[in-house]
């Protein structure tokens, strides 16, 4: 009869892994605690919150010299904290996805934390709004000069024809006592103008390139749309100071914007109680390629932060939809309402 034990042989194989695994745990937890323990090291994760920066950027940022800065990048880089995406001659670093084991990732939680908790000096604050400012204008640079390209280049990503009957549903599942005014930020060359003319009474486009708006006015008044009203102007325009819209539209726009989380915060400002915000975005992604040839400043968002980022701005999801693109390219649509607690907070601060 042979024996169902391990032999002593297999049992001392299983110890040797055991220990070894141990002895590599420990190692990278040794690891990863002396990548966390520099006080400029915990600057550069905290600026790159929501946010990725080549070198050159994050050396204005934290005025430090690029030979020392490339050298704490390697660090936080070879312990899993940052990633750095190649796009031509730049990397771009980002925080990287949590990985490893639990202690690993229990580790990566505790130091974003922490990092998050600094808050980033008076300086340190205007050199990040400048950083956003130069990013906002080499965007608009960038349409000024690609304006009569704009469709080629966005056919590139993810052309409207191959998603405008999703956006479309979306739209349609708004209920009908709600489609009084609709807020379309960012609406390109208006090709969705049409659409949203037919389902409610009143359109505002906000665009802050006059180029653009031009080219969407062109292509409201192609289409004898009566209804349509244009300013120039970006979220912070006095247009989006007061809630009045029943549908907020942020189509193919957050790439665009050096700041998109508070485009998503002024736009649920400008909602009626109940209102609804559609946003159509790019999923995160790391063809770098679509910086210089369509002018993102983002190589897209996942899908989590978008709904945290709602979140913050009091709207709860409602419904959502993911289409792969050309190029490898993923969108995601998605349909969010603003919830009681918005106007609540709202009406406490008043």
């Amino acid at each position: 009869m042979t024996s169902a034990m391990p032999t002593v042989e297999v049992a001392e194989n299983r110890r040797d892994t055991l220990v070894e695994r141990q002895t590599t745990c420990a190692a990278d937890i040794a690891t990863f605690f002396k990548a966390a323990g520099d006080p400029l090291r915990l600057r550069v994760i905290r600026l790159l919150k929501e946010d990725s920066m080549d070198v050159s950027e994050l050396c204005e940022l934290l005025e430090v010299r690029q030979p020392a800065l490339s050298h704490h990048l390697k660090v936080l880089t070879s312990c899993g904290l940052l990633r750095g995406d190649r796009d031509g001659n730049h990397i771009y670093y980002r925080r990287a996805e949590q990985a490893g084991s639990d202690a690993r990732e229990a580790l990566y939680t505790a130091v974003l934390a922490a990092a998050d908790s600094l808050d980033l000096g008076t300086s340190e604050s205007q050199r990040l709004e400048a950083l956003h400012s130069k990013r906002q204008k080499n965007s608009l640079s960038f349409f000024k000069q690609n304006l009569p390209r704009f469709r080629e280049q966005q056919d590139l990503i993810a052309a409207p024809s191959r998603y405008a009957e999703v956006v479309n549903e979306h739209i349609r599942s708004i209920p009908a006592d709600q489609r009084s005014r609709v807020l379309e930020i960012g609406p390109g060359d208006g090709w969705l103008l049409p659409t949203l003319s037919a389902a409610f009474t009143s359109v505002y486009a906000l665009d802050n390139s006059k180029l653009m708006l031009d080219a969407a006015r062109k292509t409201s008044s192609d289409a004898s749309l009566n209804n349509v009203n244009f300013v120039h102007g970006d979220t912070a325009d006095e247009i989006v100071s007061e809630p009045l819209f029943d549908l907020v539209v942020v189509n193919m726009v957050l790439h665009h914007t050096p700041d998109p989380q508070n485009v998503l915060l002024q736009a649920a400002h400008s909602l009626v109680r109940d209102g609804f915000l559609l946003v159509t975005e790019l999923c995160e992604h790391n063809q770098g390629w679509a910086r210089d040839n369509c002018g993102d400043l983002w190589l897209g968002f996942k899908p989590e932060l978008v709904a945290t980022w709602a979140s913050k701005a009091g709207l709860a999801e409602r419904t959502s939809s993911y289409q792969g693109q050309r190029n490898g390219f993923t969108l995601q649509v998605r349909l969010f309402q603003k919830t009681y607690r918005t106007e609540h907070n709202e009406s406490n601060k008043e």
